[in-house]
């Protein structure tokens, strides 16, 4: 069964103004209920693609859908897209503004003018998925960096959108903020948001995602994340380092140790348990 994307890009081309095209007839849509890993090289044109895909940009060619109908560009078009797709960008200080965690979560469901019973849940709800009910009342300058960036998805979440987008979410977070907040986009995740997330970390994307997409200079190729992200010549084009436990299993099959046709670890947790088995 083919699912319809909730959001899709036809055709689409960009370019910012007086420069080169940064991306030319990209076609691409994020189906309800899976995760997805947007990678590919700096300056590839991730971080436009994921503004396209929230209304943000324009595309200069082609088309954005919502639903399989057009978004209009106006007021009411991006209002009611936002109300589906909300993006969180890489620097949590270009987005949090409010003087406490709890007026900046509740910037956007104030402006939706919903009442202030609905707010207050709405605002409740984003804190404990991100773990960060305690800071409602701290003021956002005073917040760590991963507190930061998990302040800035709470207030997208406050939004109930359908797709979470997230520029590089993980960057400049120290191993234990990265699980953190991994955990936290799990439960959005069982909640029925469908997450789609930039990240230059192959390991982190085979581990976390269902589908990946890369973004490389022969265009967008998209997958299922375990076998694309096993693809050695893809990545070197995209100038990404590849997953280790997939290097290993394509190392054991160049050498006869492992059948072509296996499947092999995907993650280091499964490849320890491989070895251990003496499989």
């Amino acid at each position: 069964m083919v699912v319809k994307p909730l959001v899709e890009l036809v055709g689409a081309g960009f370019a910012y103004e007086d420069g080169p095209e940064v991306l030319s007839g990209v076609s691409f849509g994020i189906p309800a209920g899976r995760s997805l890993a947007l990678l590919g090289r700096n300056g590839g044109g991730k971080t436009t693609l994921l503004r396209l895909l929230s209304g943000g940009l324009r595309p200069g060619s082609g088309r954005l859908l919502l639903d399989g109908e057009p978004v209009r560009h106006d007021r009411k078009g991006l209002t009611r897209l936002r109300t589906s797709v909300q993006l969180v960008v890489q620097d949590p200080d270009d987005q949090l503004f409010a003087a406490s965690v709890e007026q900046d979560v509740s910037f956007g469901p104030l402006n939706l003018g919903l009442p202030d019973g609905e707010v207050r849940e709405r605002v409740d709800g984003a804190l404990a998925a991100l773990d960060i009910t305690e800071l409602r009342d701290r003021p956002t300058h005073l917040l760590s960096y991963g507190q930061r960036k998990r302040a800035a998805i709470a207030g997208a979440v406050a939004m109930r959108p359908r797709v979470l987008i997230l520029d590089e979410p993980t960057a400049g977070l120290d191993p234990d903020g990265q699980e953190r907040l991994l955990a936290a986009l799990e439960g959005l995740r069982a909640l029925g948001t469908t997450v789609v997330m930039s990240t230059h970390d192959v390991e982190l994307a085979v581990r976390w995602a269902d589908d990946a997409a890369v973004l490389g200079p022969d265009g967008l190729r998209v997958g299922p994340a375990r076998e694309l992200l096993a693809d050695a010549e893809l990545l070197a084009a995209a100038r990404l380092r590849p997953a280790w436990a997939p290097a290993v299993a394509a190392f054991l099959r160049a050498r006869g140790l492992l059948a072509a046709d296996a499947p092999g670890p995907a993650t280091p947790e499964a490849l320890a348990a491989w070895v251990t088995a003496g499989t």
